[in-house]
């Protein structure tokens, strides 16, 4: 008689797994792969029916991203000298020539000063502050961390126009320091939650220890608490990444130049006779980079940061 093991999965249910993740992973990631295809189509490949599968790769849409062209008369346009570059000559294909370079490098840095920045006073403030709910006695605790939650369950658009209406007396419109400071309201509730429970797992006798060695109830926190605290902060600043960066509500309504940043900005990329697909394409692609690569360098905190305290010993 075989031996049995209730924990130990059998051949069968890995085949099955493996079949379901794998499935998953095909249909999580179509719609990444269809898009940065589109961006190197061409524009006529781009809006084919049916939808062209197999194309020649062009680098039209990454060309039309980031330059902005015009058309000439046809006797000036055949009395122009050769194309000097090879992204001059994609657009001369097209009949057009640049007339300068496009917008969307400042808006993709708009995206990481604000994204980033804001990130980063989330995690500083919400450390803080998950750090007292965890180790002190405060008052109406459970009412104030209720309350901090409550600011995440309200909908952008219910407090559009108030905040609308309080930039612009405060000047606050359409600038980074606006945009960082609202994210960081919206995304402390989320860091303080996460970051509490993560505080709460570290054992108070390290902090004992540290203390009776001499330490400052500030040197303990940032030489004990903080290395021990390292996966929670981590796996937290991707959270609060995401919503800064993917964030366009706000965006819309509180900036139209100086600080707009790319999500606002990409829908409006125009070609010749309507929306130019490859070259949206092209910015959703390269918009999903810091993102991506940001993950990808914090993805061992990520991980153990989402199983961190559900196995008690």
């Amino acid at each position: 008689m075989s031996a049995y093991s209730v924990t130990e999965p059998t051949g069968r249910s890995k085949l099955v797994a493996g079949l379901l993740v794998t499935l998953y992973a095909v249909v999580t990631l179509l719609p990444l792969v269809w898009i940065i295809s589109t961006g190197f189509k061409s524009g006529p490949d781009s809006i084919s029916y049916p939808p062209k599968v197999v194309f020649d790769p062009s680098l039209e849409g990454y060309v039309n991203l980031f330059t902005t062209r015009t058309r000439v008369a046809a006797e000036e346009f055949q009395n122009l000298p050769p194309p000097e570059t090879w992204y001059d000559e994609i657009v001369r294909d097209s009949g057009m020539v640049i007339a300068g370079p496009s917008r969307f490098g400042e808006r993709f840095l708009n995206s990481v000063i604000i994204g980033f920045g804001s990130t980063f006073l989330s995690i500083f403030l919400g450390t803080l502050a998950a750090y007292a709910f965890s180790r002190f006695k405060v008052p109406l605790k459970d009412d104030l961390l209720f309350f901090i939650l409550s600011t995440r369950m309200m909908p952008p658009i219910a407090v559009a126009i108030p905040i609308y209406l309080m930039y612009r007396e405060l000047g606050l419109s359409d600038t980074h320091l606006g945009m960082i400071l609202l994210y960081t309201a919206v995304n402390i509730s989320l860091a303080v939650w996460l970051l509490k429970g993560f505080i709460d797992e570290i054992p108070r006798e390290y902090e004992e220890a540290a203390l009776i060695d001499g330490y400052t109830r500030f040197q303990a926190f940032r030489k004990v608490v903080l290395p021990q605290a390292a996966t929670g902060i981590a796996s937290t600043a991707i959270f609060c990444l995401i919503f800064a960066w993917n964030e366009y509500a706000f965006a819309v309504l509180l900036t139209s130049g100086t600080a707009q940043t790319a999500p606002p900005f990409i829908p409006t990329i125009i070609g010749v006779g309507g929306q130019d697909w490859p070259a949206v394409a092209a910015g959703a692609t390269i918009f999903l980079l810091p993102v991506m690569i940001f993950t990808i360098l914090l993805r061992k905190h990520l991980l153990r940061g989402i199983t961190f305290g559900a196995v008690r010993k």
